[in-house]
């Protein structure tokens, strides 16, 4: 069974950084992507950035792009989101995921459960 299990969230101030972190266990991840979708309050669910896990192509949304680095460490089955510059419209709960395909265009297969990161002006 899948398992991701994250951490790394909490309260910031505007123009800082936090680094979320991502394990995954349960299978082997050859061709899959990973990587972080975040909800604010009253806001559907969006993505943020994602990694292959074979080959390190990264992509993002326009929102974070110079801002966020996603990077992974695949001998510890773990995917990062490196977010500096932090900006207050950043608050949202941050999901990691993990899909067969690219996960900004289809939906992931597995989902972790969420870890608040707060910015304040």
């Amino acid at each position: 069974q899948v398992q991701l299990v994250e951490s790394g969230g909490g309260l910031v101030q505007a123009g800082g950084s936090l680094r979320l972190s991502c394990a995954a266990s349960g299978r082997t991840f050859t061709n899959y992507h990973m990587g972080w979708f975040r909800q604010a309050p009253g806001k559907d669910r969006e993505f943020v950035a994602g990694i292959t896990w074979n080959n390190d192509i990264t992509y993002y949304a326009d929102s974070v792009k110079g801002r966020f680095t996603i990077f992974r460490d695949n001998a510890k089955n773990t995917v990062y989101l490196q977010m500096n510059s932090l900006k207050p419209e950043d608050t949202a709960v941050y999901y990691c995921a993990v899909g067969s395909r690219s996960i900004n265009y289809y939906s992931p297969n597995y989902w972790a459960q969420g870890t608040q990161v707060t910015v304040s002006s």
